[in-house]
């Protein structure tokens, strides 16, 4: 429809999340429209962003240094780890106040139509960081959506036999949504009224 540079642009746009045949033109053309100065300075930030933003080494956060700022405060509670699906959860989780421990983002959730499976998410990590015994709680904050659940059961399953609490945010968060978008209060009371999963007995 339109020359094949801007359509490319309206192409790439439209593979961003999110982003429909609609948004990704009405995109295109306010870059169209924009300053070449602002462009420019876009187009450096992006790059800038791929070049130096990498996963912690810690807990798989985001982050431009070797470990994020949350694992490298020695103010925060070692003792408990919240897990997450994504980064953005841990923004969403850090504007409640309600969190002071550290967390363990996986990269994503278990989704076997979407060919995802315990070995593609930092599950062998999360098991590493309690070999040391430094941490006493495993709190589960997935999404509350189908893909979610099943990652919160396996996770389940898994950390009932190795001796540290574990629990799970409370109800309250809508089913089907993502964290990233609870509100503040919402997240917060969730975190305040989460449940203990009772441990499995050892394997005799």
């Amino acid at each position: 429809m339109y020359d094949s540079v801007i359509q490319d642009l309206i192409d790439e746009l439209g593979r961003l999340p999110g982003i429909g045949p609609k948004s990704a033109q009405r995109i295109a053309f306010h870059l169209l429209d924009a300053d070449p100065e602002d462009v420019r300075r876009f187009a450096s930030v992006l790059t800038e962003v791929k070049a130096t933003v990498h996963f912690c080494a810690t807990c798989g956060n985001v982050t431009v240094d070797p470990e994020c700022r949350i694992c490298a405060d020695p103010r925060r509670d070692a003792t408990v780890l919240c897990v997450v699906e994504e980064s953005k959860d841990v923004v969403a989780i850090e504007r409640t106040r309600e969190f002071r421990g550290r967390y363990h983002v996986l990269g994503g959730a278990i989704s076997p139509i979407a060919g995802i499976g315990p070995d593609q998410l930092r599950i062998k990590e999360l098991l590493g960081r309690l070999q040391d015994g430094v941490v006493t709680e495993v709190i589960i904050a997935t999404d509350p959506n189908l893909e979610g659940e099943a990652t919160a059961t396996y996770l389940i399953r898994m950390l009932s036999t190795l001796g540290v609490a574990v629990s799970k945010l409370a109800s309250g968060l809508p089913v089907g949504g993502d964290l990233e978008y609870a509100d503040e209060l919402t997240l917060g009371r969730a975190f305040e009224g989460r449940t203990s999963i009772p441990q499995a007995a050892a394997p005799g």
